[in-house]
């Protein structure tokens, strides 16, 4: 396939300001690599159903399919060639239709906390804007006291949110706010405080499986210690089940040829958290299973419930 005006490569992209900044990346990425004219690629911005329903928590109204089922309907309908994902969004499981055959290096994996320079420093009981079960359950674990309620809307409704007082603070991904030109916002958590999401700070690049000459296309911008930390890190989700509502975090790193996942596991109120750590050679694709079920066997009946089914 070769792009021209009359037929430009179709990405897909969700609306939002992020989901533009993403995929403008990813155009800019696949024009350095191909050596394309700016009118090569042509964006496909989609109003996705999280988007459009802002009042309730995203566990309770479908979970990540939300973020992601109208770019895939739009790419099984050949309406646009590749679909942009923020890959903390996209459902583990998925049809074998689907292939993500690229990702852009991965940015700031750390979570950044709004309103506070400190999880220690913030008010006795205060009240944390976060509709992420993990991050809930990790700053539970910190300080017990605090409270937690669900925040919805894109960066700038957040911050809005916590400036006019209704929240104490929020936790934003640091990646995003890096990619808005928002980086200078709030203090970075280490990963030793708060380990962050699978997949977090990674944009991947999808398409259809049965489409060859696309993925033959990506293969050049695809960065592969990325690639291999992030296929980890969703191995590991795999492995361990469990829906949206399961507080879960987990990193991979490269070294050389081997990598390096920890993970853990947390109840809901952050009373009980299991870690866990495995090196493995990067040809092990049963590691980041291991690791799963080693966790749950240390778990308690009532963590490991969160986990099934």
């Amino acid at each position: 396939m070769t792009p021209t005006v009359d037929h430009p490569f179709r990405l897909g992209t969700r609306s939002s300001p992020l989901a533009l900044a993403q995929a403008e990346m990813v155009k800019a990425t696949l024009l350095a690599a191909h050596g394309w004219n700016e009118d090569a690629v042509q964006l496909v911005p989609m109003l996705s159903s999280g988007d459009k329903d802002q009042s309730r928590p995203l566990a309770e109204i479908g979970g990540k399919a939300l973020w992601t089922k109208e770019l895939e309907r739009a790419l099984i309908e050949r309406e646009i060639d590749i679909a942009v994902h923020s890959m903390k969004d996209v459902e583990t499981v998925r049809p074998d239709h689907f292939a993500i055959a690229a990702m852009l290096p991965r940015a700031d994996v750390r979570d950044r906390l709004i309103g506070a320079n400190s999880i220690l420093s913030l008010p006795e009981n205060a009240l944390v804007g976060t509709s992420s079960p993990r991050r809930a359950a990790q700053l539970r674990a910190i300080r017990p006291d605090l409270r937690t309620a669900p925040i919805r809307g894109n960066v700038a409704t957040r911050l809005a949110k916590v400036a006019n007082g209704e929240f104490d603070a929020t936790l934003l991904a640091a990646a995003g706010l890096d990619r808005l030109g928002q980086g200078n916002i709030g203090v970075a958590i280490a990963p030793e405080e708060m380990l962050p999401a699978a997949s977090q700070g990674a944009i991947g690049i999808d398409c259809l499986s049965a489409r060859a000459e696309i993925a033959a296309l990506l293969a050049p911008v695809n960065h592969a210690p990325t690639f291999a930390c992030v296929m980890a890190e969703r191995a590991f989700l795999e492995a361990l089940g469990g829906t949206c509502h399961s507080p879960v975090a987990a990193q991979a790193t490269v070294d050389g040829a081997t990598l390096q996942l920890q993970a853990e596991i947390l109840s809901e109120n952050g009373s009980e958290c299991q870690k866990g750590f495995i090196s493995f050679a990067a040809t092990d694709g049963d590691a980041p299973a291991r690791l799963a079920h080693q966790l749950l066997d240390q778990a308690s009946p009532a963590l490991r419930a969160l986990f099934e089914g």
